[in-house]
C-alpha cells in the first residue's frame, strides 16, 4: 500500500508539474503576438474565427460565439483583413459551426464572397493546421477568446505560420470551468505537437481562398 501511495504521489506530482510548465511555455511564447486593442493588430488577408456552438443547449445564445463573430466583423470593417475564414465543427445536420458563423457574419454586414467556410475544424490543432495546409495560409489572424488564442498560436508556431491573434470579448457569465479546461488543454497540445504528432482527423485537396 506505502508503494502504491507513493508511486500515485509521484504521479500527481508530475502531472501538477507537467501542466504548470506547459501554460507558462505556451504564454510566454506567444504573449506579444496577442491583442485586444484592434488599433495595434497588423494586416492579414486571412482571420481564421475557431467555431464554437452558436447556442448553449440549443436554445440561448452562446456568447463566447456572439463576440468572435463581432471581433472578426471588426477586423474586417477596419481594413485588418480582407478575408474570413471560418472553421469548426460539422458534425450533424443539426449542428454546423461554420454555416452558423457564416450567417452571423453576413448579418452584420460582412460580404458572402468574403467568407470561406471550413467544416473539418473539428478542434484547435485541426483549424490551425488546415489554414495552412488546405487553405494556404502563410499569415493569419486567430480570433478567439484570450484564454484560447495562447493556446492556437502556440500551434501555428510550431508549423511555422506567421500568425497573430485578435481576442473577442470574455463574457461576464463565462464560468472557471472554461479557464480550468483550457488550462489542461494546454498539456495536451505540447503532447499532440511534440510526442505524437497529431494531425488534422481530415485533410485533403488545397483550396485556394482569393482576396
Amino acid at each position: 500500500m506505502r508503494k502504491a501511495a507513493k508511486y500515485t504521489l509521484l504521479g500527481v506530482i508530475g502531472g501538477t508539474c507537467l501542466i504548470l510548465f506547459s501554460n507558462v511555455l505556451v504564454l510566454s511564447s506567444v504573449s506579444s503576438k496577442v491583442y485586444t486593442n484592434i488599433e495595434q493588430v497588423g494586416y492579414s488577408d486571412v482571420a481564421l474565427v475557431l467555431g464554437t456552438s452558436s447556442s448553449v443547449n440549443g436554445r440561448t445564445e452562446n456568447p463566447f460565439f456572439t463576440h468572435r463573430i463581432k471581433a472578426a466583423a471588426e477586423l474586417f470593417f477596419q481594413g485588418k483583413v480582407k478575408h474570413i475564414l471560418v472553421s469548426g465543427d460539422n458534425s450533424s445536420m443539426h449542428y454546423n459551426e461554420p454555416r452558423d458563423m457564416r450567417h452571423a457574419l453576413i448579418k452584420l454586414g460582412v460580404p458572402d464572397s468574403c467568407i470561406t467556410m471550413d467544416f473539418a475544424g473539428l478542434r484547435t490543432l485541426d483549424s490551425v493546421i488546415r489554414s495552412h495546409k488546405i487553405f494556404q495560409q502563410k499569415r493569419i489572424t486567430i480570433v478567439s477568446q484570450e484564454f484560447h488564442n495562447y493556446r492556437a498560436l502556440f500551434i501555428a508556431k510550431h508549423y511555422g505560420i506567421d500568425a497573430v491573434a485578435y481576442n473577442a470579448a470574455y463574457p461576464q457569465q463565462a464560468t472557471m470551468k472554461t479557464i480550468l479546461r483550457e488550462y489542461l488543454a494546454r498539456p495536451k497540445a505540447l503532447l499532440d505537437l511534440y510526442l505524437f504528432d497529431t494531425q488534422p482527423k481530415f485533410l485533403g485537396d488545397k483550396i485556394t481562398i482569393r482576396v
